[in-house]
């Protein structure tokens, strides 16, 4: 098992890459609504450029979701592993 990123007090982790793709927009499509360069998506996708909290809210905004669904102080779990935890919570059916 590949051991979680570790972070840095001032990492912030993020799931725009994730969102992106799963609403079929490109990078430059998402950098055109914000108002920014396409490049700038790409270097918050890899986290080499934290947002302004500005920029956090406009993200949030664009895809409508709370800003919590995108960023975070602690690296996110892998998609697959919330489902494996949910179906083996106790009390729930198969």
């Amino acid at each position: 098992m590949t051991p979680a990123p570790q972070s840095t007090p001032e990492t912030i982790h993020n799931r725009i890459a994730m969102l992106r793709v799963e609403r079929g927009i490109t990078r430059r499509e998402l950098a055109d609504g914000l108002g920014v360069h396409y490049q700038t998506v790409g270097y918050l996708e890899r986290g080499e450029y934290s947002p302004s909290l500005h920029l956090a809210l406009r993200i949030a905004r664009f895809f409508d979701v709370p800003i919590e669904v995108i960023f975070s102080l602690h690296p996110f779990p892998r998609m697959g592993s919330e489902a494996r935890i949910r179906r083996r919570a106790p009390g729930r059916g198969a």
